[in-house]
């Protein structure tokens, strides 16, 4: 990742471990990330749009 002054200035970078990292906040998103919380894993669960804006909500009206 190239960085520069102005952006380390900008942010400040915080670096996290996760055991399980889910992409996408849909149905299987979601449930993927409960079921690996459940199951004791440290979970990240990344999503582009607020969870309740996902596909598979919005599909439903």
């Amino acid at each position: 990742m190239a960085s520069d002054a102005s952006t380390q200035a900008a942010y400040k970078i915080i670096d996290h471990t996760y055991d399980t990292v889910v992409v996408g906040a849909g149905g299987s998103g979601l449930r993927a990330t409960m079921g690996s919380a459940e199951a004791g894993l440290k979970t990240a669960c990344i999503t582009k749009v607020f969870p309740t804006r996902s596909h598979t909500v919005a599909a439903q009206g």
